[in-house]
């Protein structure tokens, strides 16, 4: 039993924290969650970490874990977890782990879109949620304008992920195809892989609680179009397991390679065609990069900047450029490194799986070198 809560430094409002506060509320690891806006956050946490990012956990002993998929990770491996987080079957913890990278950071244009291009509908709401993360000593024009700084931040991140006037309405087209698909997927499952969440299931709550079921304009249209994926989202949110009747002869287990159902596989072709064009780009981008002298000597430095680029590729007609991260090499890393430890018989079965579904590119395509996280930030190995 543990003799102090851990804390969670974070925002309401925040994408990456709400996955963490829910698998902490899930696993009913006691938690005291305070805004980043707190002087312990920017007297404490931030000299450690050494720029402003969130969450953020501090442990009852004191250690500090930033990063969602770290501090996930960290809590499971002191055993704190009381369900899996990870499938058992190989197979089927692969397309977890692609799904975990696709929730990150495949759905963040609907998500950045449906924030930051409905003032009318968000603003009023967006000021009070940003306040998590604003000094308490500001006034109202203090924090009027502290507001205004992070949503310009936010709104040209947003442009870096190819939300622009051009791809607005392409962006609804999209979320509004994969909402269809997740909402048929769940008339017979609680959660993405069977009765139980995974790593998969924390990786797309990030921006479908966050921003797209908690934000003013897009939370009517899951609502309406999407009942069963706003039920998923209130599911996943909540402390108490619940006992439902929203789901017929919900399996007992979470899927086998066997056993995959045509929902889920409808979704990974889904993946494939959203983001795989995307992926390849950024990883033909960033090894381009490598191969020449001034960035392969960036690369010895161990510091990369977190935005390394811009990679143009096709998506759905539009010729764009989106911000090439590490961090989206870090995650992918996670599914490379199952996969190779994976059986030959494994691999076989994984590859025509990801094959079928289009997605041969996040296994085939890597970058030259490996990404770490070291002293709280992104870096290239030795």
């Amino acid at each position: 039993m543990l003799e102090k809560d851990f804390i969670l430094y974070g925002m309401q409002a925040s994408l990456y924290t709400g996955k963490v506060r829910a698998f902490m509320r899930r696993n009913r690891i006691p938690v005291t969650e305070r805004g980043a806006g707190r002087p312990e956050y920017t007297g404490k946490i931030m000299p450690q970490i050494g720029r402003f990012i969130i969450p953020v956990i501090e442990t009852p002993d004191g250690k500090i874990v930033q990063d969602g998929t770290d501090i996930l990770d960290y809590l499971d491996g002191q055993g704190l977890s009381v369900e899996p987080l990870y499938p058992a079957d190989p197979v089927t913890r692969a397309v977890a782990h692609l799904f975990e990278l696709f929730g990150n950071e495949g759905l963040l244009r609907p998500a950045m879109h449906y924030r930051w291009n409905f003032d009318a509908e968000n603003l009023d709401f967006l000021r009070i949620s940003f306040a998590d993360v604003f000094p308490a000593h500001l006034d109202a024009a203090g924090r009027a304008g502290a507001f205004d700084h992070a949503s310009g931040r936010m709104r040209k991140a947003g442009m870096a992920f190819g939300v622009t006037p051009d791809t607005f309405e392409t962006i609804e087209t999209s979320y509004a195809e994969f909402l269809s698909l997740y909402n048929a997927h769940l008339e017979g499952n609680y959660y993405l892989l069977g009765h139980a969440p995974t790593i998969a299931d924390y990786g797309l709550f990030n921006p479908l609680y966050a921003h797209l079921a908690r934000d003013p304009k897009p939370a009517p249209l899951m609502k309406s179009t999407a009942p069963l994926v706003w039920n998923w989202v209130e599911r996943m949110n909540r402390p108490e397991i619940m006992e439902e009747h929203t789901v017929t002869n919900p399996p007992q287990d979470h899927f086998t390679g066997s056993d995959l159902p045509d929902t889920l596989k409808a979704l990974m072709r889904f993946i494939g065609e959203e983001y795989g064009a995307e992926f390849s780009a950024h990883v033909d981008f960033t090894n381009a990069c490598l191969s020449e002298q001034a960035s392969a000597a960036n690369a010895a430095s161990g510091k990369p900047e977190r935005v390394i680029g811009f990679a143009a590729f096709n998506w759905r007609g539009h010729e764009m450029k989106t911000a090439v991260m590490l961090y989206r090499f870090y995650l992918a890393q996670r599914l490379w490194d199952h996969f190779d430890r994976c059986s030959e018989a494994d691999q076989t079965t994984i590859r025509v799986l990801f094959a079928e579904s289009g997605l041969d590119s996040f296994l085939e395509k890597r970058p030259a070198r490996r990404v770490i996280r070291q002293n709280h930030q992104e870096s290239w190995a030795d």
